[in-house]
């Protein structure tokens, strides 16, 4: 889009969770959003949009995607031992199907590297915008190493675990993972649901080593930390040490919740990998965990939404299929938020924890210009985000990367 443009006639919902402006417009200019407000009183544009019956979001955010995986792309020893370049030239149509979505910028919590953010950043491909945490860090044994029982390392390359044992180790592991271009450092502080030989309630990172990665990123240039929780003691180790967001979060109890709502802590629930199909050849110990804590994560994630705590929008795309991201917000409608509360979590919470509410997230003057038009209303029916196909136009940067209306008469 060259000249100012208008897209005018649609139901603004414009992130900030103030209710909807029916019969809107949106002025782009340069990239930026310059004006929003009542369609009769819109200035004059060079090009014209019209949005009609329709609604105007912002560009959305998944906070915890895998760019370089797929399901259905062979098991996971395929996935750990495939060449790096393979790697990397499977995460462009995850990309560009993020993208089409809705999502126009994404944090990979291990998989994506410096490159695939350069990638799309200088156009050589479509996606969304990238912040990357390269690698996950782990203790021996945690959920972040890889290594087989007969000790076979299928750590792989870029996107591997890094694994450290003891504070100095984890100081040691941070400043290797920054080095390597990371905008967030992630750790393992418990473990997880895909783990052979541990529970989602078993520990991870101790709280001193949490605490030491915390402070060796905030040296960093305050740098955030992102915690796999899934149970146990270390969802609040890692939220009385200082990470920005916890991650699943499946059996936060009522003393962390109390945490991070004092510390604004942000629970990043990945609802979609919790409760997504097993795939016909997912491991027997996936699905007896699954089993075992789906409904008492559904419980205590609800209290945690009822009392409050942030709420960012995650996926776990990877485990899921990308492109269907924005099924999310129905998930967190049906676990407790509203509407537009979903959407808020979606936008303009997933900025603030990204660190970028100063220019993306909602839809307001002086914001870069990421919009979403919707062939109806999400408001009235979360559920039809869920569906690409109802995602009609998606502008990012000013720049259309897809637009899929009906022509008018």
């Amino acid at each position: 889009m060259t000249g100012p443009v208008l897209l005018t006639g649609g139901r603004l919902v414009d992130g900030t969770g103030r209710p909807p402006l029916d019969e809107a417009a949106v002025l782009v200019e340069g990239g930026l959003i310059t004006w929003t407000g009542p369609r009769v009183h819109a200035p004059k544009a060079d090009t014209t949009i019209d949005v009609a019956g329709g609604t105007i979001l912002p560009g959305f955010f998944d906070c915890h995607t895998h760019l370089t995986m797929r399901p259905g792309e062979g098991s996971a020893i395929d996935r750990m031992t495939a060449p790096q370049s393979l790697r990397v030239l499977q995460s462009v149509p995850n990309l560009r199907d993020t993208l089409y979505a809705g999502v126009t910028s994404v944090r990979d919590l291990s998989g994506a590297d410096l490159g695939t953010k350069l990638a799309v950043e200088r156009g050589l491909v479509e996606g969304p915008r990238v912040q990357a945490a390269i690698r996950i860090l782990s203790i021996t044994g945690g959920h972040g190493d890889w290594r087989s029982a007969n000790g076979v390392d299928l750590t792989g390359g870029s996107g591997g675990g890094v694994v450290a044992d003891g504070p100095a180790e984890f100081v040691r592991a941070t400043r290797a993972v920054l080095q390597e271009g990371a905008d967030c450092v992630k750790i393992a502080a418990s473990g997880g649901m895909s783990s052979p030989r541990g529970e989602p309630g078993h520990g991870g990172l101790t709280f001193d080593e949490i605490k030491a990665v915390v402070s060796e990123a905030e040296r960093h240039g305050n740098v955030p930390v992102a915690a796999h929780a899934q149970a146990g003691s270390g969802i609040h180790d890692a939220v009385v040490a200082g990470v920005r967001s916890i991650e699943h979060g499946y059996l936060v109890d009522d003393r962390t919740i109390e945490e991070m709502l004092t510390r604004g802590t942000f629970l990043v629930p990945t609802l979609s990998t919790l409760t997504r199909e097993p795939e016909p050849d997912t491991a027997p110990w996936v699905l007896d965990k699954r089993r075992r804590w789906t409904a008492a994560a559904h419980e205590r994630l609800a209290a945690a939404f009822a009392a409050g705590v942030p709420v960012a929008l995650g996926t776990d795309a990877g485990l899921v299929p990308h492109g269907s991201n924005l099924r999310e917000l129905a998930l967190l409608v049906e676990f407790g938020l509203s509407p537009m509360a979903a959407i808020v979590a979606g936008t303009a919470n997933a900025a603030r924890l990204c660190g970028v509410a100063d220019e993306l997230g909602t839809i307001e003057p002086g914001k870069r210009a990421d919009l979403v038009v919707a062939d109806g209303d999400p408001l009235t029916g979360i559920g039809l985000l869920s569906d690409p196909d109802h995602v009609v136009l998606v502008v990012k940067d000013g720049r259309i990367a897809k637009d899929t209306r009906r022509p008018t008469a």
